[in-house]
């Protein structure tokens, strides 16, 4: 009992029993489709997005795609960034309990042309290319959401070699810069990090594509920061899933810091949206409804990736503004310490 207040039970010394005692989740069955597509030996907060998705009993994770880093990359310049990322993907998923999950290594490069025939003889057969035709054809009456965290490489690859899919999935994606009138903080590029790493493939599912895309923007992704006061309380002590993910979070910050930089004392885990808005949706008429967005013409890409000032007349976009941070971190949270719990 606390001493300050001995009504307050400390749950930082319960004994193992009464935590035991706590009551158990409903039953909760997949009532969505998810591929999670991301570079996962990157910035680990696609290892917290995946993790988190893995965790998430109304997904259904059909497969995962380690994708590719730009060339030379900081975050891995040795060229096999999306074999590397496999490992590091299927150790979460180890420590997750979903060693169920098929994960494969996307392209190694961005994609080789923006003409579509080409893109599809080159990478047509591509595993992570069958793996999302397949599943978008595959006769399910639950909505499919292909969640990329970094490039849109194998996305639009997978549109290149099989158009008609474009009706049967909803990309939902972490990139671009700020639409105009948002706030853009001090010293961002134009051309925003995931845009950058496949410039082409951005301009293609946002310019030469019909499908539903759901946009997260750097302005929206940059909302979902973690202090680490809280990542530590949270995160570092939740069994050897939280603990191996505030490692790899931790280990960002003590390189940034070797190299001269002062990062802080807060992380931004901007890949994490990919769950709050496919996992976290309303009861009945499925909606992420706690967050707020605005359906907008889709900005035509230069062929850097920065926006041209330019707007498609006939085609729109969902782009997210406002993100439910707490429930998103709230439930990232629980989820790891029912992990430690099993």
């Amino acid at each position: 009992m606390s001493a300050q207040n001995p009504a307050v039970t400390d749950t930082t010394t319960a004994p193992a029993t009464a935590q035991a005692a706590l009551p158990q989740m409903p039953e909760i069955r997949p009532r969505v489709r998810v591929i999670s597509d991301n570079d996962y030996i990157g910035d680990p907060d696609g290892l917290v997005q995946l993790a988190h998705h893995a965790l998430s009993p109304s997904v259904e994770l059909v497969g995962v795609i380690a994708s590719h880093l730009r060339e030379g990359d900081p975050f891995d310049p040795s060229g096999r960034s999306a074999e590397r990322g496999v490992g590091a993907a299927r150790e979460v998923l180890r420590l997750a309990g979903r060693e169920d999950v098929r994960v494969v290594a996307g392209s190694e490069k961005a994609v080789p042309s923006a003409d579509a025939a080409v893109i599809a003889a080159e990478r047509g057969g591509s595993e992570a290319v069958r793996l999302i035709v397949d599943e978008a054809l595959r006769e399910d009456p639950r909505p499919l959401y292909v969640c990329c965290g970094g490039s849109l490489t194998e996305i639009a690859s997978a549109l290149a070699a099989a158009p008609e899919i474009a009706e049967r999935l909803t990309v939902v994606w972490i990139g671009g810069a700020e639409h105009p009138a948002a706030p853009v903080a001090p010293g961002v590029p134009p051309v925003e990090y995931n845009t950058a790493i496949d410039p082409v493939a951005a301009r293609l599912v946002l310019n030469a594509s019909a499908v539903e895309l759901w946009q997260v923007p750097r302005d929206a992704y940059r909302q979902t920061i973690a202090s680490f006061a809280e990542l530590t309380v949270h995160m570092a002590g939740a069994g050897e899933l939280g603990a191996h993910l505030f490692a790899a979070l931790s280990r960002v910050t003590a390189e940034v810091s070797a190299l001269g930089m002062d990062p802080g004392e807060a992380y931004v885990l901007g890949d994490s949206p990919l769950v709050l808005l496919t996992a976290l949706q309303t009861a009945f008429e499925l909606s992420p409804a706690s967050s707020s967005f605005r359906r907008r013409p889709a900005p035509v890409l230069t062929d850097e990736g920065a926006y041209s000032g330019e707007v498609m007349a006939d085609r729109e976009i969902t782009v997210w503004e406002r993100l439910d941070v707490a429930l998103m971190h709230l439930d990232l949270y629980a989820k790891l310490a029912l992990r430690a719990r099993a």
